[in-house]
């Protein structure tokens, strides 16, 4: 099978929060990056917050300032600007060379995320190295819900069996397989712990 087209993940597959505040607080981060379901450590009384978080900015501003003042964290308005700003998210050390080795062809992010993440590929220029950013609150739709990865894969132009979905999370990220895409899962672990996992990947996508 040939793949035409490759879809990755943000958090945890690309770019990781990295943030000092929340390096001490291995809960607290888990809860903040989990990518679906309620993580442990979050008040059961906001789930429905919880899950709709990733499809309304204002949710999702909402609900974070709450764990985190659930959490003690002092000034948390503050610190959710912080969470949400470019400067936070550390690219995996091989991300330009994972996109630059699949320039020929078509790449989406595709993301359970509430607020605009292309300013993080900004930052670190990498913008012209992704044709599509397929964002849950800007479709209204969340992984593995099957309708992100058509969107994807119809915005590159490919069908689903040519396209491969590449991420952290097995249950949000694997739900690809359900259209018909290949899926490669990598560890959400620091990035200095993960120097070449995503170009490892790229290299067995027979492109």
């Amino acid at each position: 099978m040939t793949i035409r087209a490759a879809l990755f993940d943000f958090s945890g597959t690309l770019f990781r929060l990295e943030h000092p505040g929340l390096e001490s607080n291995g809960d607290l981060m888990r809860a903040l990056t989990a990518p679906v379901g309620i993580a442990d450590g979050v008040d059961p009384e906001l789930a429905d917050a919880w899950f709709r978080r990733d499809l309304d900015p204002e949710v999702h501003r909402w609900v974070h300032v709450k764990v985190l003042r659930d959490a003690l964290v002092p000034d948390a308005e503050a610190f959710y600007e912080q969470l949400i700003s470019p400067e936070s998210w550390r690219p995996y050390p091989d991300v330009k060379a994972t996109l630059e080795h699949l320039v020929d062809v078509p790449v989406a992010v595709v993301s359970n995320i509430g607020w605009d993440i292309r300013s993080v590929f900004e930052l670190h220029g990498l913008t012209h190295l992704v044709d599509e950013f397929v964002l849950s609150y800007e479709e209204g739709v969340v992984k593995p819900d099957p309708k992100i990865f058509t969107t994807a894969c119809e915005r590159l132009g490919v069908a689903p069996a040519n396209a491969v979905m590449v991420g952290d999370s097995a249950e949000a990220d694997g739900g690809a397989e359900a259209v018909g895409c290949s899926f490669r899962l990598v560890n959400p672990v620091p990035t200095s712990d993960r120097p070449t996992a995503l170009l490892d990947v790229a290299r067995t996508i027979p492109v």
